[in-house]
């Protein structure tokens, strides 16, 4: 029996396949990303973890009208499958082949030469502001990994991006991988909270109340400081992002077609740069 991903030879065609069948698509795709990489080499681990994003992405975006800038960019195996490039996978990295990032000379769906240098939302914004002065209404969207994240170009980009005026997505793919472990500003902003005298004293005092007044208390607290990494993940993004001007939506499951899709269509209605965590 054909498989889905037989029926996708051109950019859009994924718009053409049942709801019912996205899911076996994915599965089409990792399959078929393990087979043709295991033979070329390339990045496996990270095209494998951004499938479902991607095919949401495709489902959303209308290609090459809209552009799609990816950071990194060796991400992008699977929206060079989805945009027909599937039968040259076999040449991937290879001499005259296609290249493990997105190249504008390879198609007109990829808006921007990128490779893992946190360069994706300066790509996007300059893209939003020449759509703008020349009247045109396409979306932009930039992928932007928590690695990338580091850099200091991203962080321009954001604080830039926080004064938008006019439509802009920032996906942040926040899958807590990179070469190194991730250190700077995210992490002394997390620091600052933490040593806040008011925190700190909060925190005294609710873990004497429980203990001494409340039976099982210190079983409480215990559980309290193992799910407290857990609380910080959920509720500092949103604070960090919607203080210099973002529009924050999240987190959201990027393995949840259905629910990025939404995410991607309630940020569309916005006239503000916003952030999909």
């Amino acid at each position: 029996m054909p498989g889905v991903l037989d029926n996708i030879n051109i950019a859009n065609d994924i718009k053409k396949i049942n709801p019912q069948d996205y899911r076996r698509l994915a599965k089409e795709i990792r399959t078929f990303l393990v087979s043709k990489v295991s033979e070329t080499g390339g990045h496996l681990a990270s095209n494998l973890g951004v499938v479902e994003l991607t095919m949401a992405l495709h489902l959303f975006l209308d290609f090459p009208k809209d552009k799609l800038i990816w950071d990194v960019g060796h991400q992008s195996y699977t929206h060079k499958l989805l945009t027909g490039r599937k039968d040259q996978f076999s040449s991937l990295r290879q001499m005259d082949g296609i290249s493990g990032f997105p190249k504008r000379s390879e198609s007109d769906c990829d808006a921007f030469d990128t490779g893992h240098s946190s360069t994706a939302v300066s790509a996007a914004l300059g893209m939003v502001h020449a759509r703008d002065l020349k009247g045109e209404d396409n979306k932009v969207v930039a992928v932007l990994g928590d690695g990338a994240l580091t850099g200091g170009m991203a962080f321009e980009a954001l604080n830039n991006a926080g004064r938008l005026k006019s439509n802009m997505i920032i996906i942040l793919n926040d899958n807590n991988m990179s070469i190194s472990k991730n250190v700077g500003g995210m992490a002394n902003y997390l620091a600052k909270l933490r040593t806040n005298t008011k925190y700190t004293e909060f925190k005294e005092n609710m873990e004497n109340t429980l203990t001494s007044k409340l039976p099982g208390g210190k079983e409480v607290v215990n559980i309290l400081k193992r799910s407290k990494d857990a609380v910080k993940y959920f509720m500092l993004p949103s604070m960090f992002f919607e203080d210099i001007g973002l529009t924050y939506i999240g987190p959201i499951d990027g393995h949840n077609i259905e629910d990025m899709l939404s995410a991607l269509k309630t940020a569309n209605k916005t006239n503000k740069a916003v952030v999909i965590h």
